[in-house]
This record gives C-alpha cells, structure tokens and sequence, in this order.
C-alpha cells in the first residue's frame, strides 16, 4: 500500500509544460517547463539542442526558480512533437503537441507557407494569340529575304556563268573537248542573258541583235574544229561588255 502511494506521488510529481495551443511558422514562441510540486527540488536546465521538430534558440531559469523558459521556433507546419526529455536527476518531462497551422488551406495553390505537392498550381493558361504577334517581325524579316532571294536569282545565275565561262574561254587547245566545254558555257551564259532561245542562235541572230561579236565566236569556235585560226577567237573582255549592252 506504501508503495503504490509512493508511486502515484512520484508520477504526479512530473514536470509540467506551459505553452499556447499553437505557435506560428517560423517566428519565436516561448514555453516554459516547471516544477509545480514546492517539496522537489529546481529542474536542472535542459541539455537539449532542439525540441523534438522545434529549433531551441535560448533557455532561461524562470523568475521563481522553479523551472526553465525555451525559446523555440517552428521550422515545419502541422503538429509539432517535444518527446518526454530526461533531465537527469530521475525526472521526466511529459510529451507536448504543439499546433503549427499552415498560411494557406489544402488544395490551394501554395502561395504561403505549408504548401507542398498535395496542393494544386494556378493554372496560368499560355498566351499563344499575343505570343505569335512576335512571330510577325520574323516572319516578315524572312518574307522580304525570300522574296529579294528569288528577285536576284537571275543576276546571280548570269554571274555564275559569267565566272564559268571566263574559266574556258579562250580556249586552251584545239581539242574536241576544249572546244565543246567553251561552246556549252558560252551558250549558258547567253540563255542566262537573254532566255532560252539564244541556245540556238546561229550568226545570223547575233548581227540581227547587233552582237557582232558573238557572231565572231560562233565562226572562230567553229573555224576551229577544223583547225583553222581565222577568224580568231574574239577577246573575254569584249565578249562579256557586248553581253552587258547588248539587247
């Protein structure tokens, strides 16, 4: 009987806490831990580092002596468990629940605190209608290249054959080979100046155009397969300004 009642005294006679229901995220609370029964001696000061979820930012004795003051910080939201502490000398706290309630309601969309990947985003749907107004400065800058690409494609293909035609011109030999490469150049650079048609201008097309001298480079190329110099082969330089004026 002893016994059992030397229990129950020593089990009423726990530390006890003093704390509000709940504390807010992130900012300091205090709570005290004390020794309400006058016949114990003081709590010794807690050797904790942290309080369970709770950062321990400093521990004060009370004004009485009878306990300790703990200034604590809430680093995560829901409920915050101190578990029972040994103190050392026999005695136990007993277990604290601490509210630490979120900024904002489940489902939400997390814009405060205690939001996490249960809660839904803001649906922010993407603006295509004004986004493809920046497609217009592109696509008119590519337009315009396209269109000035295609308007300059007959004087790049006319200086393109000039360049070939200045490679085989005059020829180098008499051989069937360099004649007819001089031959086929020259009438692509003519088809490139004034149309298909002049692929088939003989020498009497030329004169009719005034392009006396292109009738000089039919004769000489063809006084030439037969191993003859005259006419000779008329010069690049004259070839190609009669080319550029003629008509």
């Amino acid at each position: 009987m002893n016994s059992c009642l030397l229990a129950g005294i020593t089990l009423s006679a726990a530390p006890v806490w003093k704390a509000p229901s709940e504390i807010a995220f992130g900012k300091l609370a205090v709570l005290e831990l004390r020794e309400d029964d006058p016949g114990k001696p003081t709590l010794p000061r807690p050797a904790e580092e942290k309080l369970g979820p709770l950062a321990l930012r400093s521990v004060e004795p009370l004004a009485d002596g009878r306990g300790w003051r703990l200034t604590v910080q809430a680093l995560n939201v829901g409920i915050a468990v101190i578990p029972p502490m040994d103190l050392g000398d026999g005695r136990r706290s007993p277990e604290l629940r601490l509210q630490v309630p979120r900024t904002v309601p489940f489902g939400a969309p997390w814009l405060g605190v205690g939001g996490g990947r249960d809660d839904l985003l803001p649906f922010i749907p993407f603006p295509w209608a004004w986004a493809s107004l920046l497609l217009l400065p592109p696509m008119l800058l590519a337009a315009g290249l396209s269109h000035r690409w295609r308007k300059n494609g007959a004087s790049r293909a006319l200086h393109y054959r000039r360049r070939v035609f200045a490679h085989c011109w005059p020829p180098a030999d008499n051989q069937r080979e360099t004649l007819d490469q001089a031959h086929t150049q020259g009438r692509e650079l003519l088809a490139a100046r004034f149309g298909e048609e002049a692929r088939s201008w003989g020498v009497a097309e030329f004169r009719l155009r005034q392009l006396e001298v292109w009738a000089n480079w039919v004769q000489s190329l063809d006084a030439a397969r037969f191993v003859r110099k005259e006419p000779p082969f008329p010069p690049l330089a004259e070839l190609l300004k009669k080319l550029e004026a003629g008509t």
